[in-house]
């Protein structure tokens, strides 16, 4: 793809291109947008490179002679790269002329490439950073075979169709405006019921596991944050501090320091543990612009936090429950497949190695004994210790990093909080973070991209929509619409004075679980007719036993398949 670049465009320069998981991309430094109709020409250059079968040549040189060949063509982004190589040679490789810095290893020749595909322009500064100058980013995909290429591709449409973004607009999800700034969201009427269905939950079954429910403030001193660690390791995170009576203030990027202090609020004893707090807590970190996505990478979020401080002896019982209460919140929510991860110690952390050790230790003894399958993911824990993470999988099998269970000993010590134990002595207890959905945002975005929008009906916002099919049968339509409402079932009364047909396909568009239709048959038998946003009708029914089956729908939160007669 570089050598028809260069070809197409001799001014463009060459900068970095990896290849990623699901294909590759290229950065260029140019200074106009690349434009589809370019995308086109590329790939049909790229096409004429593999024709011509020319091989690929590998040579390890100097990195004296690779500075002097990249100067004589322009590369200075290559220069860059290569005097950072702390090797004293650098692989390049030619093919037809081309010239690349490149680790290597390549296939022998353009020949061997069957299948691939342009895909996107992005804009992307230089090495992340936005000090930088913004280069353009090409983004393709290749594959051994054509069939498996048209395969991903159909990935990809059914990917963009479920775009939380785009769906969010239709269905009146959620808002992001310029005027408020990027990463911050506004949930809008349909999202805030969503999300009022998903805290009621979320508070019940928390009440029901033996958890607290705490509210803590957005914002602390500076010296908070400073005893907790997160100036230390995690201050590219937080935004700036704020001055109040000429005390330094931060936005909390974390609930945890507040947790601790609610515990240092009574003297504990071993009677007391394990404790568990829980908050739906708004925290707030800084994400550079360019990685900001929808409801996926915001700036503030609600995280659905929980903090249980324990002893030794029922750490890994502790961890268990949350593993299981884990499955338990996921599997409601439709997600029953996932990956699970061990995070171990990152190269900066606080804390002692064998504290480290034994955290490792329990998280891994308590996936053993639930026999969940685990992969070790090195040095991904968090500063003051490792995590069990856990990626939920969705209806097109993609990973979405949301709960997380985290061992710490080492903040209950910055804190020194402590517990009288049996022995009558004082004792350090430990401290489990844990996320179930991991924020309101993000989950509400994976969410939507599995059900395409078309949320089960304990969560859509509307469940039922009313409509009469014309303008004598809105006296029953309202009738109808009141019962609903007085049993606690979201609807919506449509007495417009459109074609029942445009009604629907509204509805349909809407992505409402259920539609009930009024006209001069329904109002003659004092019944319903019901229609599924899928087309399937149910026979004319009581508006009792529809109300009985939708309930019974909304309280089992799962679809019931059998039609009521």
């Amino acid at each position: 793809m570089a050598h028809a670049v260069k070809e197409l465009f001799p001014q463009v320069k060459v900068t970095i291109g990896p290849a990623i998981e699901d294909g590759f991309y290229y950065d260029f430094d140019k200074n106009e947008p690349f434009t589809e109709e370019d995308l086109k020409k590329i790939e049909r250059k790229m096409q004429e490179i593999i024709k011509a079968n020319k091989p690929f040549v590998r040579k390890d040189i100097s990195k004296e002679e690779a500075i002097k060949l990249f100067e004589s063509l322009g590369e200075t982004y290559k220069i860059e790269i290569i005097n950072e190589i702390e090797d004293e040679k650098v692989s390049i490789y030619e093919e037809d002329g081309f010239i690349d810095l490149c680790r290597g290893p390549h296939i022998p020749h353009t020949g061997l490439i069957k299948a691939f595909k342009l895909l996107s322009v992005a804009g992307a500064y230089w090495r992340g950073d936005e000090r930088n100058k913004m280069l353009q980013r090409i983004y393709g995909t290749a594959f051994a075979t054509k069939e498996e290429l048209d395969d991903y591709l159909k990935f990809l449409e059914e990917v963009k169709k479920r775009d939380h973004r785009r769906l969010g607009k239709q269905l009146k999800l959620f808002d992001i405006s310029d005027e408020i700034g990027p990463g911050l969201i506004i949930w809008l009427p349909n999202g805030a019921i969503i999300r009022k269905v998903i805290e009621d939950f979320w508070k019940d079954e928390h009440l029901r596991a033996g958890y607290n429910l705490l509210y803590t403030p957005h914002i602390a001193k500076l010296d908070l944050w400073a005893k907790s660690g997160h100036i230390d390791f995690y201050r590219e995170n937080m935004f700036s501090s704020m001055q109040i009576d000429e005390v330094a203030y931060q936005l909390k990027p974390m609930n945890c320091p507040f947790h601790i202090e609610v515990y240092k609020s009574e003297l504990r004893s071993y009677r007391d543990l394990p404790l568990r707090f829980a908050e739906l807590g708004t925290v707030y970190r800084y994400e550079r612009s360019g990685v900001l996505h929808g409801l996926l990478r915001v700036r503030g979020f609600t995280q659905d936090d929980a903090h249980i401080f324990c002893t030794e002896e029922n750490l890994e019982e502790e961890i268990q429950k949350v593993l299981d209460f884990t499955v338990f919140i996921l599997s409601t929510f439709g997600f029953d497949n996932y990956e699970i991860y061990i995070s171990t110690r990152p190269e900066k952390y606080v804390g002692t190695l064998e504290n480290w050790e034994r955290a490792t230790a329990a998280l891994e003894q308590a996936l053993k004994e639930r026999k969940l399958v685990y992969q070790i993911d090195p040095g991904e824990g968090v500063f003051y210790g490792p995590k069990i993470d856990i990626k939920i999988k969705d209806v097109l099998n993609r990973a979405w990093q949301c709960s997380t269970i985290q061992v710490d000993f080492n903040i209950p010590e910055r804190f020194d909080i402590t517990y009288r134990g049996k022995d009558g002595q004082e004792h350090r207890p430990i401290m489990i973070h844990r996320a179930l959905m991991g924020s309101l945002e993000r989950f509400m975005g994976v969410l939507t991209e599995h059900y395409a929008g078309a949320f089960p009906t304990w969560l859509a916002p509307v469940q039922v929509e009313v409509m009469s099919i014309s303008e004598k049968h809105v006296d029953y339509a309202k009738k109808v619409y009141g019962r609903l409402l007085t049993e606690g079932i979201r609807a919506k009364l449509n007495i417009e004075n459109e074609k029942i047909g445009y009604k629907i396909r509204q509805a349909t568009i809407e992505k409402i679980p259920y539609m009930l239709i009024l006209g001069e048959k329904e109002i003659e038998t004092e019944k319903i007719t019901v229609r599924r946003r899928n087309g399937d009708n149910f026979e004319l029914i009581e508006l009792g036993k529809f109300i009985d089956f939708i309930s019974k729908e909304i309280k089992e939160k799962k679809q019931i398949e059998e039609v009521p007669k």
